[in-house]
């Protein structure tokens, strides 16, 4: 699977689109708030400010948050402007990066609003000016131009890999087929483990590196994404939601819907690393000084209240009666506009429809059992030296 031209959030403002569906992307950027406020009033007590402030967000999306952090970052910036002498905010220069098949557009109509709402900021002070602009391509390399940025964001991002690790691809070592399986599990064997922690080890330093060359002497870098409080990647806190969408493909082929091959055959682009292993990384690529880490819980569903979701409605005898979705339909639909692009690309758009219908089942069969599940995401802070 070639990432660049294959993985995206869903599109649009559908019902499956990621703008109808990333609560739990919002809880994330809101849980890292607190280190995005003390990462950029601390560079600017200690380095001042530049007539024009140079900030990127790496995996931007679509939707509501593809603007959201940028705004916060902008009010940070301002509110601690306001409070000095002077009475005019610097300019920014905002970055937004992803891949390109990135709903882009979806971005840029959304601009208006963003404007409007910095607007309602100015009050009696005089605002700088915002210019925007898309940059597609993959953050693991380089993107922009020597020591231009002073700021850099990404939030639910880094859990991706560039690529699936190539190991997986080749049939010819057993030991290397990951079966049943589409991430790392309690069965899967030393060699599948491996591919994919070499595979994070490389990507992330690639990250790193690439931004060591982009920012500036004591810029400031916040970034969360998914990880895990274990060094062990085999522990059953790492498994969702890929252990439960492995059984809901199981299900599928005992029905016959598609074949075990296509099953096997099938391995996610994504690695939960833990703190320690972060840490060790940003240590070895030496760029940077680490601020602060945590590793935070998230419900599932990041907090959503199901009746504010849309209703599912039936007939019986005539009536019609409208039930609210379940929490695993809630959570499927979340899951769908973020993976149904990959997994559309290896199963067949025909499949979509009732492996997410199955899926929505899986979680709510493990849910009645297990109602506060929560998985766990990593906020990093660090300093460019």
């Amino acid at each position: 699977m070639d990432m660049l031209q294959v993985f995206h959030m869903n599109k649009g403002q559908g019902e499956a689109s990621y703008a109808q569906n990333c609560t739990v992307q919002k809880k994330i950027m809101s849980l890292a708030q607190s280190f995005v406020e003390e990462a950029i009033e601390d560079y600017l007590s200690k380095n001042g400010c530049p007539e024009t402030m140079a900030i990127a967000d790496f995996g931007c999306s679509s939707g509501p948050t593809a603007l959201d952090a940028v705004s916060e970052i902008i009010g940070v910036v301002n509110a601690t402007y306001s409070k000095t002498s002077r009475r005019h905010s610097p300019n920014f220069m905002v970055f937004l990066n992803d891949l390109p098949g990135n709903d882009f557009n979806g971005v840029f109509a959304s601009l208006s609003d963003f404007q409007d709402k910095l607007k309602k900021q100015k009050d009696d002070y005089d605002l700088g000016g915002c210019f925007i602009a898309g940059l597609p391509g993959s953050f693991y390399g380089k993107l922009l131009p020597p020591k231009s940025l002073h700021f850099v964001h990404s939030s639910s991002s880094l859990h991706w890999l560039s690529q699936v690790p190539e190991e997986l691809n080749s049939q010819e070592n057993p030991r290397l087929v990951n079966k049943g399986k589409v991430y790392i599990s309690m069965t899967s064997t030393f060699e599948v483990v491996n591919a994919y922690r070499q595979q994070y080890l490389k990507d992330f330093l690639a990250f790193l590196k690439s931004r060591a060359e982009e920012m500036i002497s004591g810029g400031r870098m916040v970034l969360t994404l998914v990880g895990r409080k274990s060094r062990d990647p085999t522990s059953e806190e790492d498994a969702f939601p890929w252990e439960f969408i492995a059984q809901t493909l199981a299900r599928m082929v005992s029905e016959g819907l598609i074949e075990e091959e296509k099953l096997d055959s099938f391995n996610v682009p994504y690695y939960a690393p833990c703190l320690d292993e972060i840490k060790e990384l940003v240590e070895e690529e030496s760029s940077f000084i680490g601020y602060r880490f945590e590793a935070v819980e998230v419900e599932w569903d990041g907090g959503m209240d199901n009746n504010l979701s849309k209703n599912n409605e039936f007939s019986s005898n005539n009536i019609n009666i409208i039930m609210p979705p379940t929490k695993g339909e809630g959570i499927a639909k979340m899951h769908r506009a973020v993976a149904e692009s990959m997994l559309e690309h290896h199963f067949g758009v025909q499949f979509m429809d009732p492996f997410f219908l199955r899926y929505s089942r899986v979680l709510d069969d493990y849910l009645n059992n297990n109602p506060n599940s929560t998985h766990i995401s990593l906020v990093i802070s660090l300093i460019k030296k």
